[in-house]
């Protein structure tokens, strides 16, 4: 009986193991991209074409061996960041490539993990980037409003997707995206992002309009702009 258990034991050891490993080698592969992710989420030094491509093909390892949505999702914004990055001297085709398996990764980890609200708005800002302001854009972008209402830090791109698409929603988006605006501007912290988010008058009509009935709300965005223009 001890020698049926010992094995028995081996053997759940060694499933483990063929369990494991390839999880483990996937996050280990993902570990090798997280310096070049760090430095374009914060700006913090420019990144450099040959480390962009060593840090995708890093990505592309860890997917192969765990493609889970997570893992999916890090290599979408690794392919979206560098698609849009002006500073990296690489062909329009080739940012229309890394646009396309970005949106591909997105749309299979969404699928399987809906709940993400960061993920959903950068979908509709790559949808966006491949075939300009449409009703494909809008669709995320309202899942990113049903996921994530009040995550502030969406808001800033957010808002400008919203401007961008404005004739592609229906009447009743509109409303709720008016709504959830205003209520957006009463509990943020820093108002600075709706000023940024205007690029033209008609975006400044839009956001006034949004916030038309809250306290004050006219002359601060006034104040904004004024520092904007002085900057």
């Amino acid at each position: 009986m001890t020698w049926m258990l010992r094995g028995l034991l081996a053997l759940g050891g060694a499933a483990l193991v063929v369990v494991a490993w390839p999880v483990a080698n996937a996050a280990l592969q993902q570990q090798k991209a997280d310096s070049v992710l760090y430095a374009m989420r914060t700006g913090a030094r420019p990144v450099q074409l040959d480390e962009v491509e060593a840090a995708i093909a890093s990505l592309d390892r860890a997917v192969s061996f765990d493609p889970v949505a997570a893992r999916r999702l890090v290599r979408s914004e690794l392919l979206a960041g560098a698609a849009l990055n002006p500073n990296l001297r690489v062909t329009r085709e080739q940012r229309t490539q890394w646009l396309r398996e970005a949106q591909g990764d997105l749309e299979t980890a969404l699928a399987n993990d809906p709940a993400r609200g960061v993920a959903w708005t950068r979908l509709a800002a790559v949808r966006q980037a491949l075939g300009g302001p449409s009703r494909a854009v809008v669709a995320p972008l309202m899942m990113s409003l049903d996921v994530a209402p009040m995550l502030e830090s969406l808001w800033p791109s957010r808002l400008q997707l919203f401007l961008d698409n404005w004739q592609h929603f229906t009447p009743q988006e509109r409303d709720r995206v008016a709504a959830e605006v205003a209520m957006n501007w009463r509990k943020s912290g820093l108002r600075l992002y709706f000023a940024e988010a205007i690029r033209s008058p008609i975006d400044e009509l839009f956001v006034r309009y949004f916030i038309r009935n809250e306290p004050g709300a006219q002359e601060e965005l006034t104040k904004w702009l004024v520092h904007l223009k002085k900057k």
